[in-house]
């Protein structure tokens, strides 16, 4: 009966004090997958092997201090009279498009110091930062998160979930719709998408701002069905709907732009 049903234990592990949650694990799989992914790629566009564990031993305390600063601030009706709950992202509450301005300013930071076309470092690492947030995404899962709206148990046994999504997917005796995995989906496609671009040779900086596109289109409609979306103060709109259109326009105007100006000229296959 669903007055029975359980959500699963958000905790993971604990080890005396230490205790360890799914949602910090989940993002650490995703991160780890990702950096993989990109230490290969990197190594056969002639970087050095260590360039994106340089990188990432920045980008990750800054993209996670980003993500976090941005989801404060605009739940910052909560938080200025909750201060403790501040650091508590163990509980979720961090935003990715907070993360990602954050890991972009660092990469481009950190290409200018290295002497490395910055380019080329996002047109390498653009599969693995997709493919770290379509699984960083069952983080939220695991949280009963980043949900949608009601809907019925038939809804969602129509598309062909298995029980323990469902499961999870019933808060506080409702059923919700799982938008985690709606995201999540579009995001292993895009991946798929992007490694396959790679050996169509797109002109340098285009497989990046492929990638800036297509996880903003999806993300402008999965955003639609949320429920616990930021929202733009004192208004309805959805701040993850307003900056990805913003950074869709923003891609599409910089591509035109490095194409007209002959900023684009070399291609992701060569050196």
């Amino acid at each position: 009966m669903e007055q029975t049903i359980q959500p699963l234990d958000r905790v993971a592990l604990e080890l005396g004090p230490i205790t360890i949650y799914w949602y910090g694990l989940i993002i650490g799989l995703g991160a780890m997958l990702g950096l993989w992914l990109a230490v290969r790629e990197s190594e056969r566009r002639g970087l050095a092997k260590d360039t994106f564990v340089d990188v990432v031993m920045i980008a990750v305390p800054v993209a996670i201090l980003c993500a976090r600063l941005y989801y404060v601030a605009f739940e910052w009706d909560f938080y200025k009279d909750n201060p403790g709950k501040i650091l508590a992202v163990w509980e979720g509450g961090i935003a990715i498009h907070g993360a990602l301005i954050g890991s972009f300013l660092t990469a481009l930071i950190f290409s200018k110091k290295k002497g490395i076309s910055f380019w080329k470092l996002v047109d390498i690492a653009a599969p693995s930062i997709l493919l770290g947030q379509a699984i960083g995404r069952w983080g939220n899962f695991m949280n009963q998160e980043a949900h949608g709206g009601p809907v019925t148990r038939d809804f969602l046994e129509s598309l062909m979930l298995p029980d323990f999504i469902i499961n999870q997917m019933y808060i506080d005796g409702t059923y919700y719709h799982p938008t985690f995995l709606y995201e999540s989906l579009w995001s292993f496609i895009g991946v798929l998408l992007l490694l396959y671009l790679r050996r169509v040779n797109l002109h340098r900086g285009e497989l990046f701002l492929t990638y800036i596109i297509w996880y903003s289109v999806g993300r402008f409609f999965v955003e639609g069905l949320r429920t616990d979306s930021l929202i733009v103060w004192d208004t309805s709109l959805r701040i993850a709907q307003v900056m990805s259109l913003t950074w869709i326009v923003a891609a599409v105007i910089i591509w035109i732009y490095r194409r007209k100006a002959g900023l684009a000229e070399k291609r992701y296959l060569e050196s």
